[in-house]
């Protein structure tokens, strides 16, 4: 997995972030992203257009004021439809956001919870200490396991490549679903009596002529 989960220092910047599917269109500015964090593999604009195309529903983009300031590509695996990989992330590092690139993983290893997702995987380099510390904080607030292997030794990617581990975390339970508190039933109102035609009405005093009408009578 390449990672870059700084996020700066901007004391008087308290934004909260939000959290949203990314689509084909934000493939440019998550490459964008990409291009200006070192340590990052930088693939191509196309990559990334395609990318938010076909699986946008397992990845993840932090704006602020509709601004990305962060993304997640992950993806599950088809052969283990259970196991959410999480393969490429990173933050902007100028919005000072505290633990932004921690609240990203969190947040889409979550909805893959939601989802059925009972393992998380992700490949890191023994050096990349940040994220291995991510990983192992998220597996135990949720009381799962960590299993590390190689998966792809240097030798398969090229010269001054590291060996690529994979950390896998699981099982996972099945995060319940957030409940939205159904709304309060209006306040019942008296009923309000219309006249009906059935009903008499009030009596009306007698009419009394005065003498000039009774004298026009005449």
């Amino acid at each position: 997995m390449t990672t870059a989960l700084a996020s700066g220092t901007r004391p008087a910047q308290r934004k909260r972030p939000v959290f949203r599917t990314p689509r084909p269109e934000d493939g440019i500015a998550v490459w964008e992203l990409v291009r200006d964090t070192p340590g990052l593999d930088t693939n191509s604009r196309y990559f990334y257009v395609l990318w938010f195309r076909d699986f946008a529903d397992c990845s993840l983009l932090a704006t602020v004021d509709d601004e990305i300031v962060g993304f997640l590509l992950g993806y599950r695996r088809p052969e283990e439809p259970d196991t959410y990989f999480v393969w490429q992330t990173a933050v902007s590092p100028r919005h000072g956001i505290p633990f932004l690139g921690v609240k990203l993983f969190e947040a889409a290893a979550d909805r893959q919870r939601e989802r059925g997702a009972r393992y998380v995987e992700a490949t890191v380099s023994a050096e990349n200490k940040a994220i291995l510390m991510v990983l192992k904080q998220y597996a135990r607030k949720r009381s799962a396991e960590v299993a590390d292997r190689v998966l792809f030794p240097s030798a398969w990617l090229g010269e001054g490549h590291h060996d690529e581990v994979l950390h896998r975390i699981g099982p996972l339970d099945r995060a319940p679903a957030q409940q939205v508190p159904a709304p309060h039933p209006p306040a019942p109102q008296p009923p309000t009596q219309q006249p009906s035609a059935l009903q008499p009405s009030a009596p009306q005093p007698p009419v009394r002529e005065s003498a000039q009408q009774k004298e026009n009578a005449v």
